[in-house]
């Protein structure tokens, strides 16, 4: 019994070390080698400040800035800690009242813009933690954002397409303008450099 049990525990301390220890140590210092700022996060750093992550939507309601996808983590909104979706079907009236709602917001921000409402802008994602919208999603509202920021529209509009992200590898995915940055670029557009570190979440 002791002959089987010597090797078995000689293993098992051998695959700890390896699979728990210097494998992650590997791993992660190649990655801060390689990679480092998307291993530290992707935050978003100003005056010496983190005041973002490029990977984490927020739930901005300001409406001076964009708005990104609705969330539904719980228990508020664009909780990092608490990534999920609401899980409500189509047919669910719930998501039918929640739909609603989002577009009358919409239109009662921007009373003037009778254009479609583009989905993304009144459905929640899967992770509930999306800093992306699509390009559409994101030209739509632009008429506010220059309208509340005195700002010309083709300004704001040259801002969003100059932030819009390519599919990946050029075959992956959708193009994408990551809302926590653009809101970024907005701020040192409609306000002085001595301001630009000032947090548009409201």
């Amino acid at each position: 019994m002791f002959t089987q049990l010597r090797p078995a525990a000689v293993m098992l301390a051998l695959m700890t070390l390896l699979t728990g220890a210097l494998y992650p140590l590997l791993v992660t210092g190649a990655s801060l080698l390689l990679f480092p700022h998307q291993a530290r996060g992707s935050l978003v750093v100003e005056e010496g400040r983190a005041v973002a992550s490029e990977l984490i939507g927020q739930c901005f309601s300001d409406p001076r800035v964009f708005w990104g996808r609705p969330s539904a983590t719980t228990p508020n909104g664009c909780n990092a800690a608490s990534s999920n979706a609401s899980n409500l079907g189509p047919t669910n009236p719930a998501l039918v009242d929640a739909v609603k709602a989002r577009v009358r917001a919409l239109r009662e921000a921007d009373p003037g813009n009778a254009a479609p409402i583009p989905i993304d802008l009144v459905t929640t994602s899967a992770s509930g933690l999306d800093p992306h919208v699509s390009p559409a999603a994101a030209l739509f509202q632009v008429p506010r954002v220059a309208r509340l920021n005195l700002l010309e529209e083709a300004r704001v509009r040259a801002l969003v397409l100059a932030a819009v992200e390519p599919r990946t590898f050029g075959l992956l995915g959708e193009p994408r303008v990551n809302v926590v940055l653009l809101n970024r670029a907005l701020q040192r557009l409609a306000h002085p450099p001595a301001h630009a570190g000032t947090n548009m979440r409201q």
